[in-house]
């Protein structure tokens, strides 16, 4: 399994937006030095709380600014763009990265942007279809004549080769519908799918859906034979709040008032989510969520059991993107990405088992490896004309510092 980080970002009005920048910049080299392996960036353009509107650009800077990890646009509002401009950008960000960018599109789910746009919310998924058709041939070095009316070429194709081979990796981002992934499975294309919606449960008692998760991945892969194409469950990347902390009781402390802000001030009072703004219902909402997995929190192993249990549900997926939200203060949010990357990540890469087993062999031998080593250390002490040592219960350390102690010596015969 992978993991990366999402960030759409989604940051509570009254920050400086110029340090909320850096702030995400200086959160893309935390994750880098981490070892994560993607970071996904939103793309919003109305309703104060997302702050990029442009992914593309922040992609270039972050990438300076780090080593290995990969950056993909999370996503690209297709029906926002001119198909060409978003595989030439595409293009040039696969060289500026020197290939640590992927191209993630959808169709866009703010509302107010597509207003300004002058765009209906019911031509979105028609427009993602045939942008991404489009973006999909021009990176595989085809030349495209088409007209929707919204965007005309005429024998266009890229000059640019990419720089990975075969073009960036593109993926489509799925939420509630088949839509992106049956979209995904006809061109032949990764597929991201939020597990649950960011607001949780409207109410206490109600299904987030995590159980259709399974029937999503099964639309994708009928879509892909429809098409004369096989998927890997490997290429399917997963979206969740995920917030570690060294108890459960502190992780739900954490994040809980954060939760509870961004649903009431961001999803009820500017989308018209229709929730309650009850504190009471509230909490039972957040209760609910985190009960059904729509955010998982908790200390290590809470969060191994957690994400154990939707791979099941699921049936298995590749990669698992925490989604990052500012719902914890600033120092608990790293220290939950920290706790993930070093004691969560282990647990499912088996990167410890080595030493694990190593251990286990010492533990398992420990009274023979004593018998030999204050066997050998008695050897020399007689082998100098020294008096018998003595059983220190420091056979592992060999005979130095005990050699020095126990037969007058200066510690470092033997």
């Amino acid at each position: 399994m992978r993991f990366g980080c999402f960030i759409s970002p989604l940051h509570p009005i009254g920050e400086d937006p110029t340090l909320l920048y850096q702030r995400d910049l200086e959160f893309a080299q935390v994750v880098d030095t981490l070892n994560y392996e993607e970071l996904w960036i939103g793309e919003h353009h109305s309703a104060g709380w997302g702050t990029i509107p442009a992914p593309e650009l922040f992609i270039a800077a972050a990438a300076e600014r780090t080593r290995r990890i990969k950056f993909a646009t999370g996503v690209t509002a297709l029906p926002y763009h001119h198909p060409f401009l978003v595989a030439d950008r595409a293009v040039q960000l696969d060289h500026m990265t020197r290939g640590r960018f992927i191209l993630g599109g959808g169709a866009g789910s703010v509302i107010s942007d597509m207003h300004m746009f002058g765009i209906a919310p019911e031509d979105t998924r028609e427009r993602t279809a045939q942008a991404m058709e489009t973006v999909v041939a021009l990176l595989a070095g085809e030349t495209v004549t088409r007209d929707e009316g919204w965007f005309r070429l005429v024998d266009a194709r890229l000059q640019l080769d990419p720089f990975t081979p075969g073009g960036p990796e593109v993926t489509v981002a799925s939420a509630a519908t088949p839509f992106g992934v049956r979209l995904a499975g006809r061109l032949g294309i990764s597929v991201l799918s939020h597990a649950a919606p960011p607001w949780g449960v409207v109410r206490a008692g109600h299904s987030l859906g995590i159980e259709r998760l399974a029937d999503q991945w099964r639309h994708h892969e009928e879509a892909a034979a429809e098409a004369g194409r096989r998927v890997s469950r490997d290429d399917w990347r997963l979206v969740v709040p995920v917030h570690v902390a060294p108890t459960s009781e502190e992780a739900l402390e954490d994040i809980r008032e954060g939760w509870l802000r961004q649903r009431n001030e961001l999803w009820i009072d500017t989308f018209g989510i229709p929730m309650s703004r009850n504190p009471l219902s509230g909490a039972k909402a957040f209760e609910a969520t985190v009960a059904a997995n729509g955010i998982i929190a908790g200390d290590v192993e809470h969060v191994v059991g957690a994400i154990t249990k939707l791979q099941e549900v699921t049936g298995g997926f590749g990669t698992l993107l925490i989604s990052c939200q500012d719902w914890a203060r600033r120092e608990a949010q790293l220290r939950s990405v920290d706790l993930f990357a070093r004691f969560v990540v282990p647990r499912f890469r088996g990167t410890t088992e080595r030493l694990r087993a190593s251990n286990t062999w010492a533990a398992a031998n420990r009274a023979a490896m004593q018998e030999a080593g204050f066997a050998a250390r008695t050897k020399a002490m007689a082998e100098h004309g020294e008096p018998g040592g003595q059983d220190t219960g420091q056979g592992g350390q060999g005979d130095g510092a005990s050699s020095g102690r126990d037969g007058g010596g200066d510690g470092d015969r033997g």
